[in-house]
């Protein structure tokens, strides 16, 4: 009787629960009269499939919360709230960021580090989508030595996966593959198949462009046997992996298994969502087929990708308009050719107006980059100062015998924690060198950008200012390129960094053969902050005289020299042995670079002084500006 009246109570109470979520869904109003634990279940089980009610029922849900000051509730409402903003789309990416952080805040306060781990994980993928790609490698960073010493294997190999997926995003394509192998080590161990499944695209991805075919080929059929296999419920992972190895027998000019693969990827999403949701899809068929020169196919699977994209509201195409351009071409139907080109031209415009709009992100770059120097001096003397601390335990222990065995459980914690902040240190080291690069290739996509948009200008006045743009951008590049690649971070080498200079605007006016440059000086290193300026300047000299102090193809001498005279003082020769500025002959040209040269100086606190005489000599004399 007893265990009968025991039963009941059970059952009852789970369809009173039952009932209670059950009416927030009839009547989100009545919310408000049932407890903050069946409002939160229900929030967790319903943020896929509900939006009509759920951000109402959450916002009032958070409210409760808070008065209660229950800091994980708090943070769990939060991270549902981040799930929703996530799964719906409805709203910005950094609406899913600005709930993660709260939830991050209030799991700290409630000192649930596995939450705390696993939350920094998941606020590194809301980086990557938002583009903070720095704040995502931080966030990582932060959540892998909670999992080491939670000892959460799963956890600690979930945050490597997201690791690797970060290094791909940056192009790092070697190191995404070893820190997505480190990954499936442990996500095998625990026996996570589906995130090992998840795992191979980092593999399939990074092997085909690093046109390691076979490798991609193996770790896609790796993926789709694990999910038929392990996890057959993991409908959409086979569906990618497929789309992803017909990229890589794209890329390997094998058109075959291309088709074959982005036609099973198409088929196997219609069978699970419908073909109007999986329409995108056909436009990698589309391609296929115009490779292959059946353009009628083509048409036919690119019109509707291309549709689909654009009733989503899909902005910045531009490979699949001009797939689409080319297709009306070669069926003799230039109107519509001719439109979708537009459409691609119009979107690559876009693109290079955002980058020069977003070039501004320079210099924070160079400030964060000087913060990471301050904490790479800072652990430096951390350092320091955790082995003066191992001497002393060292000397009161053999002082003390009967404290011998607690002194030396202390020691090597110590011990182990300086060696994870000498690891910090190096991983730092790295990232200031990440960031260098991805500055310099940054540099080159917009030097690529205006060199494919004067291609379109048939005003020689336009092709001419953009060339000096190219060059402008170029001579910072170098400078970027040359810090990443050396060994002294702070400082640029200047004799290699002219040599560099010369030979690209060399080669830029094709001029090789005609013109040398030479430059007669000492080695001589400068920090960043005088040596974009100063590369500016000898950038726009050497133009200009390979503009105007050898005309017709005449042969002559270029020379770059730059000395410390002192302590505080630098001094800058350009001299060529060309035909010489003539006086009073109409200004060339627009103008600009003249200006920018005397920016610069003025920038530099220098002294500018012209002389003619058998060709040209511009001398410069600058105030170095001392450390504070």
């Amino acid at each position: 009787m007893l265990k009968l009246f025991t039963t009941f109570l059970v059952l009852f109470s789970q369809a009173y629960s039952y009932g209670q979520t059950e009416s927030i869904t009839q009547n989100p109003d009545q919310f408000k009269r049932i407890d903050l634990d069946s409002c939160l279940s229900w929030m967790q089980q319903h943020y896929t499939s509900n939006t009509d009610h759920f951000l109402k029922i959450g916002i009032q849900t958070l409210k409760r919360a808070e008065k209660k000051q229950n800091d994980e509730s708090i943070a769990k409402i939060h991270e549902t709230m981040a799930d929703w903003h996530g799964y719906h789309g409805i709203f910005s990416p950094d609406s899913v960021v600005y709930h993660s952080e709260k939830a991050l805040g209030y799991y700290k306060s409630s000192g649930n580090d596995l939450k705390v781990a696993d939350t920094y994980r998941a606020l590194s993928i809301d980086y990557m989508n938002t583009g903070e790609l720095d704040k995502a490698q931080s966030a990582l960073f932060k959540a892998i030595p909670l999992y080491e010493t939670l000892d959460d294997e799963k956890g600690l190999g979930s945050a490597y996966r997201c690791l690797g997926v970060l290094y791909r995003v940056m192009e790092d394509f070697e190191k995404s593959i070893d820190y997505t192998q480190k990954a499936v080590i442990l996500l095998e161990k625990t026996k996570d198949y589906a995130s090992v499944a998840i795992a191979q695209f980092n593999l399939i991805i990074s092997y085909g462009e690093l046109n390691q075919f076979e490798e991609a080929y193996r770790a896609a059929d790796y993926c789709i046997d694990l999910v038929n296999t392990k996890v057959p419920e993991e409908i959409f992972v086979p569906i990618r992996a497929h789309s992803y190895r017909g990229d890589v027998y794209l890329k390997a000019l094998d058109y075959t298994n291309a088709l074959k693969d982005f036609i099973c990827a198409w088929e196997l999403c219609k069978s699970h969502i419908g073909e109007q949701r999986c329409a995108t899809y056909r436009t990698e068929i589309g391609q296929i087929y115009l490779l292959q020169k059946d353009y009628k196919k083509a048409l036919e699977h690119l019109s509707i990708g291309v549709n689909a994209y654009e009733d989503k509201g899909q902005e910045g195409l531009i490979i699949p308009y001009r797939n689409l351009s080319e297709t009306y071409a070669n069926l003799g139907d230039f109107e519509s050719a001719m439109n979708y080109k537009d459409k691609a031209n119009n979107n690559v415009i876009k693109v290079l107006e955002d980058k020069i709009s977003n070039l501004e992100t320079e210099a924070i770059i160079k400030y964060e980059t000087g913060k990471k120097d301050e904490a790479l001096i800072a652990q430096a003397a951390l350092l320091s100062q955790k082995s003066k601390v191992q001497q002393l335990i060292i000397a009161i222990a053999s002082l003390l015998a009967i404290l011998l065995l607690t002194l030396f459980f202390f020691f090597n914690k110590n011990k182990k924690k300086t060696q994870i902040i000498k690891a910090k240190s190096d991983e730092n080291e790295l990232l200031l060198k990440e960031i260098h690069h991805r500055v310099k290739n940054n540099l080159e996509m917009v030097k690529s950008l205006i060199a494919l948009q004067s291609a379109q200008l048939d005003d020689p006045a336009s092709k001419e200012a953009m060339l000096a743009s190219q060059n402008r951008v170029q001579s910072m590049g170098i400078i970027h390129q040359k810090l990443y690649q050396g060994n002294n971070l702070g400082s640029i080498e200047m004799k290699d960094y002219f040599i560099n200079l010369g030979d690209g605007i060399l080669d830029t006016f094709n001029k090789e053969d005609k013109v040398t440059i030479e430059c007669a000086m000492e080695q001589l290193e400068l920090d960043v902050d005088t040596a974009v300026p100063i590369g500016l300047i000898v950038n726009e000299l050497l133009t200009n005289a390979l503009k105007y102090a050898f005309p017709k193809d005449a042969v002559g001498i270029i020379k770059i020299s730059l000395s410390q005279t002192s302590s505080e003082t630098l001094d800058l020769n350009v001299s060529d042995n060309g035909i010489g500025k003539i006086i009073d002959l109409t200004t060339q040209g627009t103008g600009f670079g003249s200006q920018l040269i005397k920016l610069l100086t003025l920038q530099l606190d220098g002294k500018m002084t012209e002389e003619i005489n058998r060709g040209t000599k511009v001398s410069f004399q600058f105030k170095m500006k001392k450390a504070a």
